[in-house]
């Protein structure tokens, strides 16, 4: 342990005068800055010499918490108190009854549920999922320990440079799998945008200092335009009489860069990089909702509104208490912008999510359950049910942070409101689970429809049942709430474990026949042909019949499409960890790129493949995945959607991978070809790929419409640097829009 020097000490004193400036406006009594004061003092000395990886004192982490925790997310006293010693039990001798002791049953409860899981989990459960469910758990009694995590993490991401490599990743995962949605949802949108760019930052760097060099250089030419713009809305909302702010919103660089992908657009039809927000002061003559509409009617008779882009959230606010205006008008120079209308009350709940919207129910003394408390009820009845998988529980909880939702009414006019998605089968369980269990059908809008039809904003819906009906596996992919997966699970698991025993008899005897011996190379092989994740799920649906192995001899000889003709080479680029199989769990440790050695003396060579989900290539930057009890290293994009849920739940077998020597190889990539349609397009493209590049074309389709063609090519090519000259070339192609290669939409 190293002392603090005075400059440390001097640091440590100026930000935490800095935390009690942002607290003068919750401490209401000398008691309340008396305990903030015992709660610094109390961390300083626990973490008393200790620094963090970029090289400065500990104690800086939790005091910036604890100002993020007031200034951004606005919450009170006790929540400073927790933030400041969230990390004390688990980082030292503290003891959770000590804090209690001397801060209380509610500090010291908050803190617990703050403290990471600690001690040794089942192998086949996840540690951070583990670590998730604990903390979520804290919901069935406080909402705040959830926002202080959500600030934790956003220090954690700030600070994210001084982290090596495979821990960026797994942090990065966590947050755009689990906290920005948690953050979303609890209504912290500015937190939430900002833990999506900095996840982008350090996932794809180029990516994102491209797009935000890109918005840097047009940020003149936005700023005339807003002058343009607001200038004959201010003088008409002046004119009127209305008390108003106007701000400028930035489209965030996660939020293009995600448009990019999934429209294939370039950054320079990406139109509404730009919106503004009219925030105003009710008027006494005018409620709220109206004084918006009136706004909003103002605005329409400047500009022209887009049909399709009203968004009504002030009738009907969304889940998470948000309330505002949306529409989008056509502005000067041809150019769409978006108007966002809300009063003060709405922009702070906006800004501050569950903390303000809390404080403004309390205000006018209403005990009416309203929609953010309906969810936050579900989400405790999911909490409080009983799941054995702590990553099976992760995804269902995930489920409950949707953002596009829908409202559906029951016979008797009751509104219900579930994920874009949902099935009649989801409003089943929504009403209630016996309900649920015993659909038939459902009458939608009077019509009799299946339970499993996916179901429109305004349906109607009455449930059809039968006694005699109960839950089948099949259903699990007809519904989307985590309420339906949780009922139909807990059914299913009472007779599943015969299901798994029969399976296992029926796999092993096609096996034999076969003459093949079950093996980890042949589940690599059998659970993604069947859609499985593993193999429970593959032998309960075999032994319920639901899954027929009469091609299991044709899917054992299967090759991968990816087939390399020369050999390449991967190597570790970190110091890596795992745990081997065994009754001892012995360590192995990588000494160096090509090298595996045991703990006890044994040298093991680890085995690379291929992620087939993404398909990386030479040049891709890539990740590796330690398969838990094997020693396979599975290589994905840094970029995979399914990198990103493995990240998220089992870390600590995520490692750094790059790409070591490898000379011609064929690999297959997917390019995605856009454009004007005329005689010779296609001629002129295979000429490109097939004769000019000399590349195999595996797979072509192309679809013609109203004179635009749509063309996806699958092609073997030797790397990255190969599949962007194509790319280059086809571009120049007379009548080709654009050129992407296929690639996964999220980070």
């Amino acid at each position: 342990m190293v002392e603090y020097t005075q400059a440390d000490e001097l640091l440590i004193e100026e930000k935490f005068n800095d935390l009690l400036q942002s607290c003068q406006r919750i401490c209401k009594s000398e008691a309340d800055w008396e305990i903030i004061n015992k709660a610094f003092f109390m961390a300083k000395e626990a973490h008393k010499g200790i620094r963090r990886r970029s090289g400065e004192p500990y104690i800086l982490h939790p005091i910036a918490v604890s100002k993020i925790v007031v200034d951004e997310v606005g919450l009170g006293v006790k929540s400073v108190v927790s933030a400041l010693l969230h990390d004390v039990v688990e980082d030292t001798e503290t003891s959770i009854e000590e804090i209690e002791r001397l801060f209380g049953h509610k500090i010291a409860t908050m803190v617990d549920g703050l403290t990471k899981m600690a001690g040794v989990f089942n192998a086949d459960t996840s540690e951070q999922a583990e670590y998730f469910r604990k903390v979520l758990l804290t919901l069935s009694d406080d909402v705040r320990v959830i926002l202080i995590k959500i600030a934790d993490r956003l220090h954690n991401m700030r600070t994210l440079g001084s982290m090596p490599i495979d821990k960026q990743i797994k942090i990065t995962s966590e947050t755009i799998y689990l906290f920005a949605p948690l953050a979303y949802r609890l209504g912290l949108y500015a937190i939430k945008t900002e833990l999506e760019d900095l996840s982008l930052k350090y996932r794809l760097p180029e990516e994102y200092n491209n797009i935000a060099q890109k918005l840097n250089a047009t940020e003149v030419a936005r700023h005339q335009f807003i002058q343009r713009f607001t200038s004959p809305i201010i003088e008409k909302l002046d004119a009127n009489g209305i008390r108003y702010r106007i701000e400028e919103r930035e489209k965030s660089i996660y939020s293009i860069w995600l448009k990019m992908q999934r429209k294939r657009l370039p950054f320079e039809e990406i139109y509404d990089l730009v919106a503004i927000r009219i925030i105003f002061t009710p008027g006494e003559q005018m409620p709220e909702k109206l004084q918006c509409w009136h706004i909003f009617s103002l605005i329409t008779d400047i500009y022209e509104p887009k049909p399709d882009r009203l968004r009504d959230w002030v009738t009907t606010p969304k889940v998470n208490g948000y309330e505002a205006l949306h529409t989008t008008v056509m502005g000067p120079d041809g150019l769409w912008a978006e108007v966002q209308i809300r009063s003060e009350r709405m922009d702070e709940i906006a800004e501050r999510g569950f903390a303000a919207h809390w404080k403004y129910k309390q205000a006018v003394l209403s005990n009416n359950e309203d929609e953010f408390d309906k969810w936050l009820k579900m989400i405790r009845e999911a909490l409080s049910g009983p799941t054995e998988n702590a990553v099976e529980f992760l995804d269902n909880f995930k489920m409950t942070l949707y953002t596009t939702e829908i409202v559906a009414f029951t016979p008797k006019g009751e509104s219900r409101r579930l994920p874009k998605g949902a099935t009649a089968l989801d409003f089943a369980y929504d009403i209630h689970s016996k309900i649920g269990d015993s659909a038939i059908g459902a009458k939608i809008n009077y019509k009799l429809e299946s339970i499993f039809t996916p179901i429109s904003n305004g349906d109607q819906i009455q449930i059809v049942t039968s006694e005699s009906a109960r839950p089948v596996v099949e259903w699990l992919k007809h519904v989307v709430t985590a309420k339906a997966k949780q009922h139909i699970n807990s059914y299913l698991k009472k007779s599943r474990e015969n299901n798994i025993k029969h399976g296992i008899e029926l796999f092993e005897a096609k096996l034999r026949e076969q003459g093949v011996s079950p093996s980890a190379r042949v589940f690599r092989k059998v659970l993604p042909a069947y859609e499985c994740s593993k193999k429970e799920e593959f032998y309960s649906k075999v032994g319920a019949g639901i899954i027929s192995l009469d091609n299991i001899g044709k899917i054992l000889r299967s090759n991968s499409s990816n087939k390399v003709i020369k050999l390449w080479t991967l190597q570790l680029s970190n110091q890596f960890r795992f745990l081997g199989t065994g009754k001892k769990r012995r360590k192995y440790v990588i000494k160096g790129p090509d090298e595996l050695s045991g703990g006890e003396g044994s040298n093991l060579q680890p085995n690379f493949e291929i992620a087939t989900c993404c398909n990386p290539i030479p040049g891709d930057e890539v990740v590796g995945y330690l398969e838990p009890g094997q020693h396979t290293i599975i290589v994905h994009k840094s970029t995979c959607n399914v990198l990103t849920k493995l990240a998220s739940q089992h870390g600590e077998n995520i490692t750094s991978v790059k790409w070591s020597n490898y000379k011609t190889m064929s690999y297959l990539s997917e390019l995605h070809v856009k454009g004007i349609d005329r005689v010779d397009m296609l001629m002129n493209i295979a000429q490109i790929i097939t004769v000019e590049f000399d590349v195999n074309i595996r797979e072509l389709h192309i679809l013609s419409h109203d004179g635009i063609f749509e063309c996806t090519i699958s092609m073997y090519v030797a790397n990255t640097e190969a599949v962007n000259q194509i790319i280059s070339k086809l571009q120049r192609i007379k009548g080709i829009e654009t050129v992407t290669r296929t690639t996964s939409p999220e980070v």
